[in-house]
């Protein structure tokens, strides 16, 4: 069962790439579902058209897994793929019924990594200063040369990176091109980093990531054991005049201890692609803070999308006609 039609037209998936899994799927019956699918965040929510369609499914692919497909497909669904990298929405549904359940962890490393780095270089070089005088036609000099603000080069700046997952490794190999020293903690820190960036530990190691970090890039999945962990006794660890960039999840970093440390100074910037709520509500400060980036949960778009996605999928289809280990396989528990 197919559920990638998504709303979205950068999500929804081409003819031909369901040309591709039904090709792959020889004597399967492929069975497309044309109403649109939740494609933001984690996905989920369900139509009726998917949930009707679930029944007899053996796998489904889709973005999260909407509870009314688990019910209808209960009994004969084996595997679960979603397009996604979060998979809460299918956490309470599937613990312990023996479904596999895969993500599309590190199809979306690239464009967010280089997210990050454009952020990066946004605050660094003081382009939001750039950008509000250009918006009031003001040609002024101040904001850059009377002192009030340093403006470091990218090498000198030290990297700490919130969870070393494929999309934190991505971000640490731009910085480490950039000459900048990357540090990270990761849930399984024995697991190591990329060559040249020195993993402080586990996540319980976020207060002493905090106190080395110029930047701090929030790049781990939201789980009971990561949410509300960015408060305000780690942004205040933070040197003074650090930058915080979240593209994670909302949740992760608490909104509110952060608009505090960017009021007080102690913060040079922030840049956010997700929030405690989305969409962000017009009345929130964030939206008019002058030392605020923000993108409405878009940093993963990419024209690459699909060529990645599919590369993934027609591996795992190839892996489970024959009997062999999944890649990407979710840990139940753990959350991803």
């Amino acid at each position: 069962m197919v559920d990638l039609s998504a709303v979205r037209a950068v999500w929804r998936i081409p003819p031909h790439c369901v040309e591709q899994i039904r090709a792959a799927l020889p004597g399967w019956d492929v069975v497309l579902v044309d109403a649109p699918a939740n494609s933001d965040g984690d996905g989920g929510g369900g139509s009726p058209a998917a949930i009707a369609a679930a029944r007899g499914a053996e796998v489904y692919l889709g973005f999260g897994l909407p509870g009314g497909v688990v019910e209808t497909s209960r009994g004969t669904l084996k595997w679960v793929h979603t397009a996604t990298a979060g998979v809460s929405p299918a956490l309470a549904a599937l613990k312990g019924s023996g479904v596999t359940v895969t993500n599309s962890r590190g199809i979306h490393a690239e464009p967010m990594a280089d997210w990050v780095l454009g952020a990066v270089l946004h605050f660094a070089r003081g382009f939001d200063y750039a950008v509000r005088a250009q918006a009031q036609s003001r040609w002024t000099k101040d904001a850059f040369t009377d002192g009030s603000t340093a403006f470091p080069e990218v090498r000198d700046l030290r990297l700490g990176i919130f969870g070393l997952g494929g999309i934190g490794e991505a971000v640490a190999k731009r910085g480490l091109a950039l000459g900048m020293k990357v540090m990270g903690i990761r849930r399984r820190p024995g697991q190591g980093g990329p060559t040249g960036v020195k993993v402080v530990g586990g996540f319980e190691a976020l207060g002493t990531l905090a106190l080395e970090s110029d930047i701090l890039a929030i790049t781990v999945p939201r789980t009971p054991e990561t949410a509300g962990t960015v408060d305000a006794g780690i942004l205040g660890k933070l040197p003074r005049g650090a930058v915080v960039i979240n593209v994670s999840r909302g949740g992760i970093l608490n909104e509110d201890a952060l608009l505090a440390a960017l009021d007080s100074g102690h913060l040079r910037g922030a840049a956010l692609d997700v929030f405690a709520t989305e969409p962000l509500p017009p009345e929130h400060a964030l939206w008019r803070h002058p030392r605020v980036l923000m993108t409405p949960h878009v940093s993963a778009v990419t024209a690459r999308f699909w060529d990645r996605e599919m590369a993934l999928i027609l591996d795992n289809v190839r892996r489970y006609l024959g009997g062999h280990r999944l890649v990407n396989v979710v840990d139940l528990e753990a959350g991803y």
